[in-house]
């Protein structure tokens, strides 16, 4: 177990990720799928994760939540949540604040639902585990969260198969809700869906974190998804951080070139109409990443200095960029030039 270190934090933050590093143990040695993530987030904040697949957003969501299983573990980093670091906790005092303090939404309803057990047996099971509740209180409470995602409390009687998809992913939602968390995590819940159910699955989560005041991250492929309802945005390459900012701010003026490679890659309904150019080549080997900045293979502006020098994420007006384009020595550069 990591040892955790008594570190000042501030007290408006509800989690604090510092140098969160996973990594997957192969017989050719361990693969860093995530590499020294920092993040913070407010209550009440939704934060959005973006990239390619494969990229490490799900396994970060998984190490903050601490529901990795071998051969994926975290080997470096803090996870601060409401002043315990989950890292350095036994799976005993995880399994009391999971749920109830915070909770999980998988990326597959029906594979993280049990297709023997109703919906309202499930609920029960999750309330009976985490508080001493009657009967009559828990039918209560699940009828209270499935109303409030929109599903008629009858459906507690019906089993995963009987429920549409986007009617067993706002199950999963309620689930979530049954102790009214602080934070909820979302892997992709939306992957499954056709994009109305996707618009209406996010304009429901958006009004519920409105209502209720929980804090979001929300993981997806999709930029477009969380353009209209995260408050902030962070895009994940190779393992690492490579742009994390206000929303609007990445949409408008994007600080990192694979930003705008992602943003150039699907189109938009207003506007004239633009070629969609995409990204050319592929994620890199994370068990060989490349020297120097990850994205160097793939970027059109890379300079001979991305080849072996590894950027910071640098300050760049409202958001953060790993990019040596905004290094201060190549600032200076452009200046004196």
């Amino acid at each position: 177990m990591l040892e955790s270190t008594d570190v000042t934090r501030d007290p408006d933050t509800l989690l604090d990720v510092r140098g969160l590093r996973v990594e997957y143990a192969t017989p050719a040695g361990p693969v860093p799928a995530v590499a020294g993530v920092d993040l913070t987030l407010r209550p009440g904040e939704f934060l959005g994760v973006v990239g390619e697949s494969g990229c490490g957003k799900s396994t970060m969501l998984f190490g903050i939540a601490q529901l990795l299983n071998p051969p994926a573990s975290v080997t470096a980093g803090e996870v601060w949540f409401k002043g315990q670091n989950l890292v350095a906790l036994t799976a005993k005092s995880l399994n009391a604040l999971r749920w109830r303090d915070f909770s999980v939404v998988m990326q597959s309803a029906m594979n993280a639902l049990n297709p023997v057990h109703t919906i309202g047996h499930q609920f029960k099971d999750a309330m009976k585990a985490h508080a001493k509740r009657s009967d009559t209180e828990i039918r209560v409470r699940s009828a209270e969260v499935l109303e409030l995602v929109g599903i008629d409390p009858v459906h507690l009687r019906s089993y995963p198969h009987q429920l549409s998809g986007g009617m067993r992913q706002r199950a999963m939602i309620a689930m979530a809700l049954l102790f009214t968390p602080d934070l909820i995590v979302m892997d992709e819940p939306t992957s499954a869906l056709d994009v109305v159910a996707q618009r209406s699955l996010m304009v429901q989560i958006k009004e519920l974190q409105r209502r209720l005041g929980f804090a979001v991250i929300f993981v997806t492929h999709d930029m477009s998804l969380v353009s209209h309802f995260s408050d902030r945005l962070m895009v994940m390459y190779a393992g690492q951080v490579v742009e994390l900012g206000a929303t609007r701010s990445v949409f408008d003026a994007p600080a990192h070139p694979y930003s705008k490679g992602l943003l150039e890659a699907f189109p938009s309904i207003r506007g004239e109409k633009k070629r969609l150019t995409g990204i050319p080549g592929a994620p890199p080997n994370l068990a060989r990443p490349p020297a120097g900045c990850r994205f160097h293979p793939r970027c059109p502006v890379a300079m001979d200095r991305c080849r072996t020098e590894e950027p910071e994420l640098y300050q760049v007006e409202a958001v953060q960029a790993r990019c040596l384009l905004h290094a201060p020595a190549a600032v200076s550069v452009e200046v004196e030039s």
